[in-house]
This record gives structure tokens, sequence and C-alpha cells, in this order.
């Protein structure tokens, strides 16, 4: 009776979608079985805050994942937020449970020797395409910029002299990224090509064959298809030859700090997360070599 007015109420006065009703229904429905089990007078209305509590543990013992139990803990909150409302309770179980924390997962990234063999052996198209594919692909791994940042790049934003780039990232923040020699001689070269194909210029620095900037999803695909010649692996997008990046800068020593500069990450936290990563490569390493691992 109590879901049934909490759902009409969703439908009605929230304007939410039979979608979503459904999952609201399902959760409270599969919480109220619950206190069902325990006891079988108990009403859902009746509810304590430990009765959630040990909900939360028997779903977690049923193998349930962190999203499904926090999803189903937000339906209760809404619920009893609308009992409240009702003044159906006085005491809101809810008021102190707190969401599971998510488990972040490690970032996915490309070994030395498979980008090597991607840059250095797989053989790219000739002429300005070529070129320019290749360019892309080195420019991920060689700055670890985003996908946004890449395409956003100018002519003037490249200083191969200096050699330093100059990149827009998240809320509108410039940053200079340097690089080293290498990267510079393979810009020397696509600049040259670009000319040759577009004699006219444009400010966009990496463009499509009709000379406009290049579009996302085009990019997205591009790496896409060249990583599949090297790895299998599930991500094989440009944020993970930006994952490629910084674990490899943190496998050479790098500072973190330095490496979270370098990405433009706000929080060192958030640059952290490749230190896990670098750290399960140098388990795998172990537990492969060691006799006694």
């Amino acid at each position: 009776m109590l879901i049934d007015s909490f759902l009409d109420y969703l439908r009605l006065e929230r304007n939410y979608s039979e979608k979503t009703i459904v999952s609201y229904g399902t959760d409270l429905r599969e919480f109220e079985g619950y206190l069902k089990e325990i006891e079988a007078e108990l009403e859902i209305s009746e509810a304590h805050a430990d009765h959630v509590r040990n909900w939360i543990v028997n779903l977690m013992d049923d193998g349930r994942a962190e999203t499904s139990v926090n999803r189903k803990l937000s339906s209760l909150r809404s619920f009893y937020r609308f009992l409240l409302k009702k003044k159906r309770i006085t005491v809101n179980p809810m008021a102190k449970i707190v969401s599971l924390k998510k488990k972040k997962p490690l970032p996915s990234f490309v070994r030395e020797k498979d980008m090597n063999r991607l840059l250095d052996e797989i053989p790219f198209s000739d002429g300005f395409e070529g070129c320019r594919d290749r360019m892309i692909l080195e420019m991920f791994y060689a700055t670890g910029m985003r996908l946004s940042e890449l395409i956003g790049l100018n002519e003037v934003d490249v200083d191969c002299s200096a050699k330093l780039i100059k990149v827009l990232g998240k809320r509108n923040k410039q940053r200079l990224i340097p690089f080293g020699n290498e990267l510079a001689e393979d810009l020397l070269i696509y600049i040259k090509v670009k000319k040759e194909a577009f004699p006219d210029g444009g400010e966009a620095f990496f463009v499509r064959k009709n000379g406009e900037r290049m579009y996302p999803m085009q990019v997205y695909r591009l790496v896409k298809r060249n990583l599949f010649k090297v790895v299998k692996l599930k991500k094989r997008s440009p944020h993970v030859l930006r994952h490629t990046f910084a674990t490899a800068m943190l496998n050479g020593n790098a500072e973190l700090r330095a490496v979270q500069e370098l990405l433009g990450h706000e929080s060192l936290a958030t640059t952290e997360i490749y230190t896990h990563a670098t750290f399960e490569e140098l388990k795998k390493v172990y537990e492969q070599a060691h006799p006694r691992a």
C-alpha cells in the first residue's frame, strides 16, 4: 500500500519515467520481502537503520555489485523521505546510512613494447592521412593530452623549436606540455606533409582530408583501429593512450606531482590511481619471474 502510494507519487507528481518507477518498485519490494523473512508482521514503515545495514550485508554476501546496492539505497532514501513528508513515519531509518564506496577500476594501458611496435614497425598508408594518423598516436603517447585537447590544437600552439605544446584543458585552463627531440622531428615531418597537402593552410593542427578540423569520433575510431593491431584490450580509446603516457612516466621514476602537472589533473588523488596500476604491473612481473611467487 505505502509502496504503491509512493510509486503513484513518482508517476503523477514527479513525472518519472515508467522504467525508473519499475526500478524503484523492484528495489522497495525486495527490501520489504527481506523484512518479512526476518519477521512476518514487520512492515516496511517500521524498519530501522539496523535492518537496512543488515540488508546491505545480505546483498553483498549474494555478490551484488556496489553500484547495484547503492541504487537500492537511493530508492530507499527517496521512499522514506516520502513517508516522512506524509507523516507516516517520525524517524527516517536512512538518516545515517551511507552509500558504499565504489571500487575504481585500474586504468588500462598499452605496454611499451607494443607502443614501440605500433609506431616503429606497423606500416601506415602513404600520403597525408597515414602521416597524420601516426602523428596522432605518437602525440597522445608522448604528451598524455586529452582527446578534446588534441582536436583543439592550432598550428600556433605547437612550438617545435622550444619543444612546447600549449593546450586548453578542462575549465579553459591552459598548460604547457614539453616534448623531446624524437617527437619534434616527427612533428616537423608532419607539418611539411600537411603544408604540401594544404598549401593554403588553416589554423587547425590536425585536419581531415578536406582540410577541416577533425572531430572526436573520427579520432576515436582511428585510435581504436590502430591499437587493435598490437593489443587485444577491451578498451582501445584515446584515453587508454593517456593512461599509457602516465604509466610510462611513473615507470620511468617521474615524480607524481610532475605527472599531475603534465596531465592537467586538479587533484593529486586522480593521478595516484596510476601508481596502483604500475604496482599491479610489478606484482605480475614478480609472480611470473620469482620461483616462489
